[in-house]
C-alpha cells in the first residue's frame, strides 16, 4: 500500500482557517495580506514566503504542534542539488538545506510579533554599498536575537554559500571563539594551522552570511575577528547582536526598540488594545498558558499597563504572560514592583539568563567596570530622564569623579542600559528604562548610597526650581516652563524624598518655588497637595518663604473654587508680609483678596482693594503688578457694564505685558478683551482676540485660559447663530473644566447659563444634547482646532 501524502500547506490552511470559522477575506484582513493572496496559497497555486507563512499562522493563533507542521510544508528541506543521499543522511545536525540556499537558522517555533518596520530597515542597512557589518544593539530582552534569525532567514537566499548563526552566549573563553565559527562551518582542523587561517582560506572566495550572536561578554574578541575576516574575505557580510556595538570601522549599528505600548490616559477598547505589538505578544504567550484567556474590557486594562511598566520588552512581557496560568492580569500589573520575584519561570530550554528578568540584568550588571556600576546605580534616583549637568551634580562623589560621567553614560548608552533621547535643540537628555531603573535602584541601597545620592538630588533640582521661580513671570517664561515640564517627575521625586526624610524645610522651598508653574500648567490639586502638606509638617523656615507657601496655596484653592480656603490663606501670608514690611508681597495679597471679593460679587470692596494694590505696585514701578491690577480693574468694569471702561484697561494692561513678554499674562489680556469686544457687539473683533488666546493659551501649556478662551468663543457662537458650533465648543470646554478640576467660576455662571440655553433653544434637545457629547468626547488638540475654525 503506497504511504499517503503529506497535507500541503494550502491543504493545512484551509482546514485551519475553517476550523475557526473564518472567511478567506477575514483571514486576510486579520493577516494583513490580500484575499487573493489566500485563495492562490489554498489552491496551491503559490508557495509561501516565510513572513507570510508567519502572518497567517499569528492570524490563526495555532497551538505550537500546527505552528511547527504548517512551517515545515512552508518551507521543505529537500536535499541540495547533486548531493548524495546518503551525505544528506549523516550531515551534521548544525547544518541543513533547501534549494540553492545553505544555513544553520533554527526554524522558529512562534510568530515574530511586528517586526516587519524593523527587519526592512535592517535588510535596506545590509544592502547598502560598502556595508558589510551591521550590529543590532540593545537592552536585554529587546529581542535582538530573534530578530536577527529573521532578518538572516530572509536574506539567506541571497547567499551562494549559505547563512550561518554562530552563538556567543554558551562560549565563556574569547580564545574559542574561532573554533566556534569553523565548526559552525563544518571545517576540519588542520595540522599546524589555527581555526582563524582555516576559516579565512574556506570564506576568502564565498558569498556568505554569517551571524555573531550575543557578542557582549567578548566584544573585543568578536571585534577583532570581524575585522579580520572582512579585511581579507570580500565577499563576506557579517551581522551581530549585542547589548554594545563592536566599534570596527564600517560597522552600522541598528538599536533594536522595545515594543510600541498604548498610552495608559487613553486606554483604547481590547480590540484597538490589540493594535499595539506588545499586548499583542502578552495575549500571544498568554494563550500558550491558558488556552481560554483573552482581551476583555474587564481586563484590558491591567494588560496595558503590565506592557507600559515593562517597557515594552519582549521578554519580561513573555515572563509576565507565562504567570497567568497562575495570577490574573490584575494581580500581575499589582506585583510590578516587585517585578524580579515576580517575573520568572522563562522556557526550560532558554539560556539561563533569559529564564528570568533578574538574571538577564545580572548578565548586565557583570560585565560592567566599576566606575560604570557607581554611575548606573546613582543615575536610579532620577524620575523620567537626566541632563549631563544634572548627572554630574548628583552622582558623582564617592569615589566617581566628575569629568569621568560623560565617558561613564557613553559607555552605559553604548551597552544599552542608558537611553540617549535625541531632541533638536538644549541639552540632550538620558533615561532609564523603568526595569532598568528597578534594578539599579536596588543595586544603589545595597551598596548604602542612597540616602546621599537623594540628598544630592533634591539639592540640585530646589535649586533649579528656585532658579526658574522669578523667571515664570517675564519674557523667559515659556522657555523655564518647558523645563519645569522636563524635570516635572525629578521635581516630584524630590518633594517626596523631602517628605519621606521629614525636612519640611526643603519640601517647602520647593513647593513655594514651583506654585506658579502648577498654576499655570494646571496641576492645581496636585501643587496644592505638595504645598498644604509641607505647610502642615510644620517647616521652621524663613517667614518670607511661608508667606509665599500660603499665598501660591491661596491661589491653587481659588482656582479650584475653594473660596472660603483660598481666604484664611491669603489672610494669613497677608498678615506675614505685613509684619516684615514686604511691600511686593502685600500688594500681592492685596490683589488675591480683591480677586475673592470680585467671586463674591463685591465689585466696589474688590476695585478698592485692587487699587490698593496698584498705588504699592506704582511705588514700586513693578511692571508686570501693574498690569495684574489693571487687568483685575478691567474685570470689575467689565461685571459692572462699563465695557468701554473695561476696555480701555485690558488694553493698558495688554501693552504693559506685550513689552514684558509675559506670554500667560497677554493671553489673560487677550481673553478679557475678547469678552469686552462681545458685550459690545464687536464678534468679529472677539474672535480674532480669543484666537490669538488660544494659540498662546496651547504654546504655554495654560489650561485654564484655553477654557476660558473656548467659553469666550461659545457665547459669540450662540450670538451669531453658530449654534451646532456653539454646542460642540461647550461640551469640550466643560470636559476640559472637569480634567483640570476647575469650576466654573461664579461671575460667568450666568453668561455661560445664558449662552447654554440659548443654544438648546436655536437646536432642540435632541440635536443640542448630541453636539454637546461630540464636544465633551474630543480630545483638547481636536477641541483647539475646532476652536482655531473661522466658524
Amino acid at each position: 500500500m503506497e504511504a499517503e501524502s503529506p497535507a500541503t500547506f494550502g491543504e493545512l490552511l484551509r482546514e485551519h482557517r475553517r476550523a475557526i470559522g473564518l472567511t478567506q477575506e477575514a483571514l486576510a484582513e486579520r493577516a494583513g495580506l490580500s484575499a487573493r493572496n489566500i485563495q492562490s496559497l489554498e489552491r496551491g497555486a503559490n508557495r509561501p514566503l516565510k513572513d507570510t507563512a508567519l502572518r497567517l499562522i499569528g492570524a490563526l493563533a495555532l497551538g505550537e504542534r500546527d505552528r511547527v507542521l504548517l512551517l515545515s510544508v512552508a518551507t521543505p528541506t529537500p536535499r541540495r542539488r547533486g548531493a548524495n543521499p546518503a551525505e544528506a543522511a549523516t550531515a551534521p545536525p548544525t547544518a541543513f538545506t533547501r534549494p540553492e540556499v545553505q544555513h544553520n537558522l533554527p526554524a522558529p517555533l512562534t510568530p515574530l510579533v511586528d517586526r516587519i518596520e524593523d527587519q526592512r530597515a535592517i535588510q535596506a542597512l545590509l544592502n547598502r554599498p560598502g556595508v558589510r557589518l551591521v550590529t543590532l544593539v540593545g537592552t536585554g530582552g529587546v529581542g535582538k536575537t530573534r530578530l536577527a534569525l529573521d532578518v538572516a532567514a530572509a536574506l539567506a537566499p541571497a547567499y551562494a554559500d549559505g547563512a550561518w548563526l554562530v552563538e556567543l552566549a554558551p562560549l565563556a573563553d574569547p580564545n574559542r571563539l574561532q573554533d566556534a565559527v569553523a565548526k559552525v562551518l563544518g571545517l576540519r582542523e588542520q595540522p599546524g594551522q589555527p581555526p582563524l587561517a582555516t576559516a579565512l582560506a574556506y570564506l576568502a572566495s564565498r558569498h556568505t552570511l554569517l551571524l555573531l550572536d550575543n557578542c557582549e561578554h567578548m566584544v573585543a574578541a568578536a571585534a577583532e575577528l570581524a575585522a579580520t575576516l572582512l579585511r581579507a574575505c570580500p565577499r563576506l557580510t557579517i551581522l551581530t547582536t549585542s547589548r554594545e556595538a563592536l566599534a570596527v570601522p564600517g560597522e552600522r549599528r541598528y538599536r533594536v526598540p522595545s515594543l510600541s505600548v498604548p498610552d495608559l490616559a487613553h486606554v483604547p477598547p481590547p480590540d484597538r488594545l490589540l493594535d499595539y505589538p506588545a499586548v499583542e505578544l502578552f495575549v500571544l504567550r498568554a494563550q500558550e498558558r491558558r488556552s481560554t484567556f483573552a482581551l476583555t474590557a474587564g481586563n484590558a486594562r491591567a494588560v496595558a499597563e503590565i506592557c507600559v511598566r515593562l517597557d515594552g520588552i519582549p521578554l519580561a512581557i513573555e515572563l509576565a504572560a507565562a504567570r497567568i496560568g497562575v495570577r490574573p492580569p490584575e494581580a500581575i500589573a499589582g506585583r510590578l514592583d516587585d517585578r524580579f520575584r515576580l517575573l520568572t519561570g522563562g522556557p526550560r530550554t532558554a539560556l539561563p539568563r533569559q529564564q528570568t528578568l533578574r538574571a538577564a540584568l545580572d548578565w548586565s550588571w557583570d560585565l560592567l567596570a566599576e566606575p560604570d556600576r557607581f554611575l548606573l546605580r546613582r543615575l536610579a534616583v532620577f524620575a523620567g530622564g537626566w541632563t549631563l549637568a544634572a548627572a554630574e551634580a548628583v552622582c558623582t562623589g564617592d569615589g566617581l569623579e566628575t569629568w569621568a560621567v560623560l565617558d561613564g553614560l557613553d559607555s552605559l548608552v553604548n551597552r544599552s542600559l542608558v537611553l540617549a533621547d535625541e531632541i533638536d535643540e538644549g541639552e540632550g537628555r538620558y533615561r532609564l528604562l523603568e526595569t532598568v531603573r528597578q534594578y539599579a535602584s536596588e543595586r544603589l541601597a545595597a551598596a548604602g548610597e542612597e540616602g546621599r545620592t537623594r540628598d544630592r538630588h533634591l539639592t540640585y533640582f530646589l535649586a533649579l526650581a528656585e532658579a526658574a521661580e522669578p523667571e515664570l513671570r517675564g519674557s523667559e517664561q515659556t522657555r523655564w516652563l518647558a523645563q519645569l515640564d522636563g524635570e516635572h517627575d525629578n521635581l516630584r521625586a524630590a518633594l517626596s524624598w523631602a517628605r519621606k526624610e521629614a525636612d519640611p524645610e526643603k519640601w517647602l522651598r520647593l513647593a513655594a518655588a514651583l506654585w506658579r508653574f502648577w498654576y499655570v500648567r494646571g496641576f492645581f490639586g496636585e501643587g496644592r497637595a505638595w504645598l498644604e502638606g509641607a505647610l502642615a509638617a510644620g517647616a521652621a523656615g524663613s517667614p518670607e518663604v511661608r508667606a509665599r507657601s500660603l499665598n501660591g496655596a491661596g491661589a491653587l484653592a481659588y482656582q479650584q473654587g475653594d473660596y472660603e480656603r483660598a481666604a484664611g490663606l491669603y489672610e494669613e501670608s497677608l498678615a506675614i508680609r505685613r509684619a516684615r514690611g514686604d511691600v511686593p508681597g502685600i500688594a500681592a495679597s492685596l490683589n488675591n483678596l480683591g480677586a475673592l471679593a470680585y467671586q463674591e460679587g463685591e465689585y466696589d470692596r474688590a476695585a478698592a482693594l485692587y487699587e490698593e494694590g496698584l498705588a504699592l505696585w506704582k511705588r514700586l514701578a513693578d511692571q508686570s503688578g501693574i498690569a495684574a491690577s489693571l487687568n483685575n480693574l478691567g474685570l470689575v468694569a467689565f461685571q459692572q457694564g462699563k465695557y468701554e471702561q473695561a476696555m480701555d484697561l485690558h488694553e493698558e494692561s495688554l501693552t504693559i505685558r506685550r513689552a514684558l513678554g509675559y506670554r500667560w499674562g497677554i493671553a489673560n489680556s487677550l481673553n478679557n478683551l475678547g469678552l469686552a469686544a462681545a458685550a459690545r457687539g464687536e464678534y468679529a473683533r472677539a474672535v480674532a482676540l480669543h484666537h490669538e488666546s488660544l494659540r498662546l493659551g496651547r504654546d504655554i501649556g495654560a489650561g485654564d485660559l484655553q477654557a476660558k478662551g473656548m467659553e469666550g468663543l461659545v457665547s459669540v457662537a450662540a450670538a451669531t447663530g453658530q449654534t451646532r458650533r456653539g454646542a460642540l465648543l461647550g461640551g469640550a470646554t466643560e470636559a476640559l473644566r472637569e480634567v483640570l478640576g476647575v469650576p466654573l467660576p461664579p461671575e460667568q455662571r450666568a453668561d455661560h447659563e445664558r449662552a447654554a440655553s440659548s443654544l438648546r433653544a436655536a437646536l432642540g434637545e435632541e440635536a443640542f444634547a448630541a453636539a454637546w457629547a461630540e464636544g465633551r468626547a474630543l480630545s483638547l488638540e481636536e477641541a483647539l482646532d475646532q476652536a482655531l475654525e473661522s466658524g
